[in-house]
């Protein structure tokens, strides 16, 4: 397991085992109100640290507004001028997100490290394979893995000798195998907390996938404290899709669905009914494995070790659970009938 350098940010530790969701607010920081109904929403949905985009220095209002209305730690995302990371450090920002290498020299640098030390605030250095700096670009060619993690290292240095170091450290390309090495090579270099993600991924369907296997990699491993799901979608299902994986990796908690992949045996509506599971299992918090299987074939012997489940026939389904079958129930009850046996659990 990588050891990790524990680094507070507001009232969480990255370090600490758990593996933090997050996700960013899609809102134009100057819509304060539409912001703050996401951040709300987001929070409901289980996001664990929101970013909001903070392009100007009258947008860092939003900052407070934020922190008055949700209890997960708010991060300033923040290029350019960094006169924004300072009035977003006064307003109680949780954690800056900057690019070291774009905010105007290392007397710029050195005001911001200042600031965070100052107010116990960390920064993520965010290193990304579309902004890699004009040198590194010209000795790989490419930004590839070892581009990325020498722009990264470049960043961690530069912070270092403004005497800071409560760092979190993101390099993402939207190449999934380059993200993957990328990451690799840096766990091995520094014990800095890691943001990994795959940066953008795409749309809705591709980029869950391209995350899945990027990230869902990269936690196999033990590399990563914190992640994004980058998608083109609504930020509520970057949110339920870091859930979906981290429960892939067995690091979640909650429910988890199993269901079958259907064949010519199957004599109810499965794909309805697995789908209407998925969405009643979404709220419960129990870390328990509910199967929706197709038939008797698949039902209470290949998920034997669900804790509970259901096996369609013709009209009707079999309750089991931990593979002893309890009763059969009707089609039209299967719903009803498994909620209150969760529930039991």
């Amino acid at each position: 397991m990588r050891k990790v350098k524990r680094v507070k940010c507001g009232n969480i530790t990255f370090g600490d085992g758990h593996i933090y969701v997050q996700s960013m607010l899609n809102v134009p920081a100057q819509d304060r109100e539409r912001a703050v109904n996401q951040a709300k929403d987001l929070e409901k949905a289980g996001c664990e640290i929101i970013r909001a985009a903070v392009p100007r220095i009258e947008d860092a209002g939003l900052i407070a507004d934020l922190k008055n209305a949700v209890n997960v730690p708010i991060v300033a995302d923040i290029h350019f001028d960094h006169k924004i990371a300072l009035t977003c450090i006064e307003r109680g920002v949780d954690k800056v997100r900057i690019n070291p290498g774009n905010i105007g020299g290392a007397e710029n640098v050195k005001a911001v490290a200042d600031a965070c030390r100052k107010n116990g605030i960390p920064i993520r250095i965010g290193v990304n394979g579309g902004s890699l700096e004009k040198e590194i670009l010209a000795k790989y060619g490419a930004p590839t893995a070892k581009a990325l993690a020498e722009s990264a290292q470049g960043h961690i240095k530069l912070l270092s000798q403004c005497d800071f170091d409560d760092i979190v450290v993101s390099l993402k390309s939207s190449d999934v195998r380059v993200t993957i090495e990328a990451y690799r090579l840096l766990a091995e270099q520094t014990s800095y907390p890691l943001h990994i993600g795959v940066t953008e991924a795409g749309t809705e369907r591709m980029g869950i996938i391209k995350s899945s296997v990027g990230i869902g990699s990269l936690l196999c491993d033990g590399i990563g404290d914190t992640i994004r799901v980058s998608l083109t979608a609504d930020p509520i299902k970057e949110v339920y899709a870091a859930k979906d994986i981290l429960k892939a990796c067995g690091m979640g908690g909650g429910a988890e669905i199993i269901s079958c992949p259907t064949c010519g045996r199957t004599k109810i509506d499965l794909i309805s009914l697995a789908n209407k599971v998925e969405e009643m299992l979404r709220d419960v918090d129990k870390p328990i494995k509910v199967a929706v299987m197709g038939c008797a074939v698949n039902g209470p012997g290949e998920a034997r070790e669900a804790d509970i489940g259901i096996a369609g026939g013709n009209g009707e389904a079999l309750l089991f659970k931990k593979g002893e079958i309890l009763r059969k129930i009707p089609e039209e009850k299967i719903l009803e009938e498994l909620k209150k046996e969760i529930q039991l659990l």
